[in-house]
């Protein structure tokens, strides 16, 4: 897939900005605070209505205007497709393709596939638990749109569960309550499906990263990337997860009460990341985590592209300079022309010459992107 062109409507620091891709790698230059980060942003949001940066709708759109939007060219192999996202500052997003607008915004999940890979990813092994399941969730969701709504429907379930939970937590509630009950069989209906694509997901990118990771580290470490539901996952049969969910809810049923929130489903898993049977964050140097991330997210690219059938987009966000020459010329001698790229940084020192010379080159400052270095 390539992405032809993108328009952008007073989104974040963007007036109104139109970039054409001209090349299979776009190198976006300027100092820090100036945009780049926001082009790449709006590229992420048309392929996972996410951002990594988890902001607000309101705080994408520009001071003083009621909504923003975000329209793009993708080509693939099906054809071309119009790609329109209209943010608003109530919250009520609007999605479109090809000038017609959407009942359902997962409709428009699956048209474009992007890999973002920001400073930010590093996290990925060594902050908590959450960082992993929200990054295994993105990729879920590209890998298989419908996922968008299965985790929307057990989010639901989870914050009406843990309001009635608040809400009886000082009263004599009853283990056996059958509104709680009702509300145990759906946290396990959907926490069910939730977990059944999570460790298929895993299970499908763990040998894929392992053999990246090998290959970046010489063969001088194995990876390991285990699930760790908070509900044992013996066999990955539904009714058996189900039945397991429900007993490990009665388990912990009275802490709940007293705690007024819930404590067993997907919300509280764990993506463990083993580096020579050594968690990842405890394990060695930044280098040896940067490898580990690395090879994630290359195996992100190669998951996606062979599910999909069409590579994805790969969006590295200033994490040239997070790597040491080494790692970098991994990073880019793997995507070399099979995946478009569109790369921010904020000097060219990092590429040589035949990286330059292959690629677009656009300069950024205060929100607008030219050809050439603005003075």
């Amino acid at each position: 897939m390539y992405l032809k062109s993108i328009h952008l409507r007073q989104f974040r620091n963007y007036k109104q900005q139109q970039v054409d891709f001209t090349a299979a790698k776009t190198i976006l230059v300027g100092n820090n605070a100036q945009g780049k980060s926001n082009l790449l942003e709006a590229v992420e949001l048309l392929a996972t209505l996410r951002s990594h940066r988890m902001a607000r709708d309101r705080d994408l759109i520009q001071d003083g205007e009621v909504a923003s939007q975000i329209n793009a060219t993708l080509q693939r192999q099906t054809g071309v497709t119009d790609l329109t996202l209209t943010l608003r500052r109530n919250g009520r997003r609007t999605v479109a393709l090809n000038s017609e607008n959407l009942r359902r915004q997962m409709d428009f999940l699956g048209v474009l596939n992007a890999v973002q890979f920001s400073s930010l990813d590093l996290e990925l092994v060594r902050g908590g638990p959450e960082n992993r399941r929200n990054w295994l969730d993105t990729l879920l969701i590209q890998l298989e749109p419908i996922y968008a709504f299965i985790l929307q429907q057990y989010n639901q379930v989870l914050r009406q569960r843990n309001a009635f939970l608040k809400q009886n937590q000082d009263s004599a509630l009853s283990t056996q309550d059958s509104e709680l009950a009702l509300w145990d069989a759906q946290l396990a209906t959907t926490g069910t499906r939730v977990i059944r694509r999570r460790d298929r997901a895993l299970q499908r990118l763990a040998p894929i990263a392992q053999a990246w990771h090998a290959s970046i580290s010489g063969s001088t470490e194995i990876l390991q990337i285990n699930y760790v539901p908070s509900v044992a996952l013996e066999q990955n049969h539904p009714e058996q997860i189900q039945q397991a969910f429900l007993e490990k809810i009665q388990l912990r049923a009275i802490a709940e009460l007293r705690q007024g929130t819930t404590l067993v489903g997907p919300h509280r898993d764990e993506v463990e990341l083993t580096i020579n049977q050594t968690p990842a964050r405890q394990y060695g140097s930044q280098g040896q985590q940067r490898t580990l991330v690395l090879a994630l997210k290359l195996a992100e690219l190669q998951l996606i592209e062979e599910v999909v059938g069409e590579p994805p987009l790969l969006l590295l966000d200033d994490v040239l300079a997070e790597l040491d020459p080494s790692r970098q010329n991994q990073l880019l001698d793997a995507i070399q022309d099979r995946f478009q790229t569109l790369i921010t940084t904020t000097h060219l020192g990092s590429f040589d010459s035949q990286w330059l010379n292959s690629s677009q080159i656009l300069f950024v400052k205060a929100g607008e992107i030219s050809s050439a270095p603005a003075f």
